[in-house]
Order: C-alpha cells, then sequence, then structure tokens
C-alpha cells in the first residue's frame, strides 16, 4: 500500500488499484475533528460521538475525492452477506445508512462508495473488463457466512465479471497476533476456510488467535480471484493511526474505506 496525505488526512491506496478511471482510499483515524476517544477523523455516527463532528470528519474524506456528500452511499453494518447491487436511484438515501448490507457492489460512474471499519477486514474490489467496483467489511462472522465469495458471485450475477479479471484489495485489520478468541469461534471460522488460519500461541493449552489476512485471502482464491493484495497492517498495533475496537476496548471511533468509478 502506499501512504498519502491530503489537507489533514492520511489514506492509504493499494497497489493493484493504481488505475485510471477509479478512486479509492482506505483513511486512518488522523486528519479529523473529533475528540477524546473518537479523536480524531471518526466516520461513525452510531459510536456516541457527536452528529457534527462525524459530518465534518465525512465532509473531509468526500473532499478528497473532489465529491460532494449527495453522490455517496453507505449501508448500515450488521456482520452478515448481505451485498447490496447500488444504483443512482440510491442516491435519494445519500445520508441513510439503515440499509443493511456488509457489501455494496456498483456498475455506475459517480457514485461514492463507503463504509467503516475497528479491526475488522475492509476489501475493495475492481474489475476493469466490466468496470466495476465493491467494498466489504468482514470481521469473524462475514468470514464464516462468507461475504466476500458472496460479493464475488453478485458481481458475476450482475455484471457478467469473470473472478480472474476481478482485484481484490484486503485492508488494515485486526491481526493474528492480536486476534485472540474462543475455541468456538475458531471453529466456525475455521470450517468456512479451506486453509488453516487458526494460530495456538502456546500451543494448544492457549487461547486460539485467528488469521483474517489469510482468511480473506483463502475465500478470495477459492472464489476465483487470482490478484489479491493484503496490506498486512494490524489495526490493534497502530492504533495511532487507526481505530481498533479490541485494542480500546470498545472505546473508540470507526476509520473509513471508499471507493469510487470515475
Amino acid at each position: 500500500m502506499k501512504r498519502l496525505t491530503c489537507n489533514t488526512l492520511v489514506y492509504y491506496e493499494f497497489d493493484q488499484l493504481q488505475e485510471r478511471g477509479m478512486r479509492h482510499g482506505v483513511f486512518t483515524r488522523l486528519g479529523g475533528v473529533s475528540e477524546g476517544h473518537y479523536a480524531s477523523l471518526n466516520l461513525s455516527r452510531s459510536t456516541g460521538d457527536s452528529i457534527e463532528p462525524v459530518r465534518e470528519n465525512q465532509r473531509r474524506m468526500y473532499a478528497t475525492f473532489g465529491a460532494d456528500p449527495s453522490i455517496t452511499i453507505t449501508s448500515w453494518l450488521v456482520h452478515g452477506s448481505t451485498v447490496r447491487v447500488v444504483t443512482p436511484a440510491d442516491l435519494k438515501f445519500f445520508d441513510k445508512d439503515d440499509f443493511q448490507a456488509d457489501a455494496m457492489v456498483t456498475q455506475s460512474p459517480g457514485l461514492l462508495l463507503t463504509l467503516r471499519y475497528a479491526d475488522c477486514v475492509p476489501v475493495l474490489f475492481y474489475d476493469s473488463v466490466k468496470k466495476a467496483i465493491g467494498i466489504a467489511h468482514s470481521g469473524w462472522q462475514g468470514i464464516m457466512r462468507r461475504v466476500l465469495p458472496a460479493t464475488i458471485k453478485t458481481m458475476m450475477c450482475e455484471f457478467g465479471s469473470n473472478p480472474v479479471d476481478i482485484r481484490a484489495c484486503v485492508g488494515p485489520s485486526i491481526g493474528p497476533t492480536k486476534f485472540e478468541v474462543g475455541t468456538d469461534v475458531a471453529r466456525w471460522v475455521q470450517a468456512a476456510v479451506k486453509s488453516n488460519v487458526i494460530i495456538w500461541p502456546n500451543g494448544n493449552g492457549g487461547k486460539p488467535h485467528i488469521n483474517l489476512w489469510q482468511a480473506a485471502e483463502t475465500q478470495l482464491l477459492e472464489a476465483g480471484v487470482e490478484n489479491v493484495e493484503v496490506a498486512g497492517i494490524c489495526t490493534a498495533s497502530e492504533t495511532t493511526e487507526w481505530f481498533s475496537h479490541r485494542e480500546e476496548k470498545g472505546n473508540t471511533g470507526r476509520f473509513g474505506a471508499a471507493i469510487m468509478l470515475e
């Protein structure tokens, strides 16, 4: 990934998505106006932060794309597998996030798709042949419910995408050294992934850890995607740049990812 700045904001771009005709970014927590636990670029209104700073933070993120808030679309995240197909008709809901979906896809230029994160995995998709994009939110429940393969399948069904033409990029999220879970969660996740993504730091006597990066990559490869880029940045280890629900005991904000066809 490439680290960039725009005014006060700091964000990252994937190497595989450096192509004319589309814009994207995964935004750190730096450069906003929120205070306290939410400092500073908190992009979520569901964390307890005040509405006014969140709106200003959102405006600053949109401005890096030269985008007006009225062309942005988001969704209410529920750790599920629903994939939302977005069209210009959805712009009448631009300031709403009550549509429940953990992934969105579109072929329509000029729509800025955005979602929020604080340890779960951001995944961005781009089909350069069919000119289609997507964005997904996948924590351990998303892996278990296979939201990433569902996103690929939706792009195939709706846009005629061939998985080999889709580039999928796995963004900053909680890393395997930090993501300790119970044995039930480890078992459920492992059942949804063909490669071994469970780590036992102290042998079978310790608590299991999940490698979400590998789990996401494995599911994408299984779905037929050949070009996968993994950031390998741990949000729980780098709380100066990222919000982390696990590391900050739930008292934190949400960072954002966004993607748009121009």
